[in-house]
């Protein structure tokens, strides 16, 4: 395949990477999370956010090193491929895929919940499936459309956020948020990590824009960290403030958390409670419509490296978006929503992306200490950053199976089939080939 058909558009800049940053993770601040206060109370809840805003916070630094030096739209697969040869990369890019790929399902759902709390006679399934059918067709137009769709709903749904939590701070009440708050002890904080990381799940899929982006080296970092700066504040604000507007348990067991808070402070009737869940559908929308890039250039960068059939590296000749890849990834999206309730799907999502931390994390150390990586972005307090991103990576992974043993035997009896397959058409004893890693630049 030439690389003609297989180059993409090098057209975004910061302001594009901080709202796809952003955009791919907003959705958990709508909803998602709240199941945690099911399984650990609010204070328990609080404590796994903070362990895991941790984590994320010295896995971005680390992560944009890999991100820099390897700008590859494989993302983890690139660096695992590098790192560790043939075997690495397929189990970074098997991970990648079921967190990316099992992510939109979920969102699809709550954007069905959404508009059903708007509109009962429109049922949920209705408007999932219609959003995959929308938004794949959106993508398909150009990367450099993408982003300015996604910028804008991601705008609109930050500053959505910010009036929420002006709305609801004047109401907070300590007491509210206490009651009850830690029911099921210290095991209840594990418990509830998967649910910890919804609030941030998805902010490395801009690695998988690298290719696309311009002057990698100088944009990925600002983009990144702006982003995970922007949610931090975001995630505790809008958790501890729906906490102690009333009743949390009567919020930890559905789609819509945040119209549901509205409608405590406010009232059902009020029209702000219904225009609230009106342009709430913005944020799910951002994060829904980041994830379809994020998981169509994944399908895209395995595809043209030779793990997927290389049809699904097509790239359209007129739009140059990874068309194959985009329909292939909305396909088992498809097939997912009618498979799983929204907590199952989270938690199988939230299962492939702390694998894939910690593979990262795992490639970042081997390669800094081969000197394999020679980017402009260093991680700092290096190797403190990789080290800790990692431990916490593997304190979720192993919280996550203890908790959910049927979804970790599915997650990894897939990853045993792909291995089997893999190594039966003998592609593990295939040399490590750069090419394989180099940008494939835009030639027309």
């Amino acid at each position: 395949m030439s690389n003609q058909t297989t180059a993409l558009k090098k057209v975004l800049k910061p302001v594009h990477l901080w709202a796809l940053a952003v955009g791919l993770v907003i959705s958990g601040e709508y909803f998602g999370w709240n199941y945690g206060w099911g399984v650990a109370g609010t204070v328990g809840f609080l404590i796994a956010t903070l362990l895991v805003t941790v984590l994320y916070i010295t896995f971005i630094f680390s992560f944009t090193e890999l991100t820099t030096s390897i700008p590859h739209a494989g993302g983890p697969f690139a660096y695992a491929y590098k790192a560790y040869g043939p075997l690495g990369g397929l189990m970074a890019g098997y991970a990648t895929l079921i967190e990316f790929v099992f992510a939109p399902p979920a969102i699809a759902f709550a954007l069905g919940s959404y508009v059903h709390f708007l509109h009962s006679e429109i049922p949920v399934t209705f408007t999932a499936v219609s959003c995959y059918v929308i938004f794949t067709f959106i993508n398909l137009f150009g990367i450099k459309e993408s982003a300015v769709f996604n910028l804008i709903v991601t705008i609109l749904a930050v500053v959505e956020l910010l009036i929420f939590m002006g709305i609801v701070a004047p109401h907070f009440s300590a007491d509210n948020f206490m009651r009850n708050n830690m029911p099921f002890g210290v095991t209840g904080i594990f418990a509830a990590l998967p649910f910890a990381v919804w609030f941030y799940l998805g902010i490395e899929g801009v690695a998988m824009v690298a290719e696309e982006v311009k002057e990698p080296h100088r944009n990925i970092p600002k983009g990144y960290i702006l982003g995970i700066a922007t949610l931090v504040i975001l995630a505790l604000g809008v958790m501890i403030f729906s906490g102690g507007v009333g009743d949390w348990q009567q919020l930890s067991t559905i789609d819509y958390p945040l119209p549901e808070s509205i409608s405590i402070v406010l009232g059902k009737t009020n029209s702000w409670t219904k225009i609230f869940a009106g342009i709430g559908l913005f944020g799910l929308i951002a994060s829904f419509h980041g994830l379809i890039i994020g998981y169509s250039r994944q399908i895209f960068a395995l595809s043209r490296s030779g793990f997927l059939p290389a049809v699904l590296s097509a790239v359209n000749k007129k739009y140059r978006t990874p068309h194959w890849a985009l329909i292939a990834g909305g396909v088992v999206g498809l097939i997912s929503i009618y498979t799983g309730a929204t907590n199952q799907v989270i938690i199988i999502s939230a299962l492939g992306a702390v694998v894939m931390y910690c593979i990262s994390m795992m490639s970042l150390l081997k390669l800094k200490k081969q000197g394999g990586i020679q980017g402009t972005f260093k991680t700092p307090f290096y190797p403190w950053f990789p080290v800790i991103a990692l431990l916490l990576s593997v304190v979720c992974l192993v919280a996550i199976i203890w908790y959910n043993p049927l979804l970790s035997i599915i997650f990894f009896a897939g990853l045993i089939i792909a291995l089997f397959i893999f190594i039966a058409l003998k592609k593990h004893r295939q040399p490590i080939n750069d090419e394989l890693l180099a940008v494939v630049e835009e030639t027309g």
